[in-house]
């Protein structure tokens, strides 16, 4: 038992030894981003090598606060994707379930339309999408176009289709014996059993919504409305680019990001990795 434990730690020690450089080369852009963030405004090309932080944060951020208005994006945006997870969430949850739970007429047509609407680039629906919200509906310049439109997501229903598919049949039908409305088994049953999955899938489409940059740039034509990407892709200029500005836009932007899914990560990795296992 002794050679096994000791083997299993040289392993392991080998293992982070060799995950560790891989960490470092992942981690030097973030840092690089969050160094340029303090450095004046055309400090990024400096011909010295910089690796240490300077002191013109705060000065870049009002700077990026004055020309964008960054705190009010970034409130709309976090507004957005919270509604688009917990919509989407929601809606590719019930799909799923249907698919996974019932046999209805057509069945095979729906599952293999969801599934060749994942070989469409987004760009041949996003026109036809910007037409139909903007000129024939009459929406542009909402918050309802940027958290309607784009809530069906093929990925979560399959993923969600999965994940019901794999629990126990016999549970829902005994509950279904016992008198249990359908929408309480869902609610009440199926999705506390699926809860890693839909956490992994909210992690998900948060970030989605939060990075989503072509939607929001197309579907909002005031300064008001903007999202905080809309706003930091707004601070490249035909004769002037902010770098400083963009660089502490994208530190503000990605910070939380990044304690987020190492809050969550325990759920986001049960959730990816349910679906390997049955």
């Amino acid at each position: 038992m002794r050679s096994k434990s000791s083997a299993e730690r040289r392993r392991g020690i080998a293992l982070h030894a060799a995950l560790f450089p891989l960490a470092l080369i992942w981690l030097f852009p973030l840092w690089m981003m969050f160094v340029f963030s303090t450095l004046p405004e055309n400090g990024i090309f400096s011909r010295d090598i910089i690796l240490t932080p300077s002191d013109q944060f705060v000065e870049n951020f009002n700077l990026l606060e004055s020309d964008t208005g960054f705190i009010r994006a970034t409130t709309i945006s976090i507004l957005v994707a919270a509604a688009y997870t917990f919509l989407s969430v929601a809606l590719t949850s019930m799909a799923g379930w249907s698919l996974a739970c019932y046999r209805f007429a057509g069945k095979g047509v729906v599952l293999a339309t969801i599934l060749g609407t994942l070989t469409l680039p987004y760009f041949v629906v996003v026109i036809p999408q910007f037409i139909m919200v903007a000129r024939d509906f009459g929406l542009h310049n909402t918050l309802f176009a940027l958290i309607v439109p784009p809530l069906f997501n093929s990925l979560g229903v399959l993923f969600m289709r999965q994940t019901f598919s794999m629990m126990p049949h016999e549970l829902f039908d005994a509950a279904r014996v016992e008198g249990v409305k359908e929408w309480r088994i869902f609610l009440f049953i199926g999705l506390p059993l699926a809860r890693p999955a839909v956490a992994a899938l909210s992690i998900i489409l948060f970030l989605h919504s939060w990075n989503n940059y072509l939607w929001p740039l197309l579907i909002n034509s005031k300064p008001a409305m903007m999202t905080a990407p809309v706003a930091l892709g707004s601070l490249i200029g035909l004769t002037k680019v902010s770098w400083g500005g963009i660089m502490t836009g994208a530190v503000m932007l990605t910070a939380p990001m990044l304690v987020l899914f190492v809050a969550l990560q325990r759920h986001f990795v049960a959730g990816i990795s349910a679906g390997a296992v049955k």
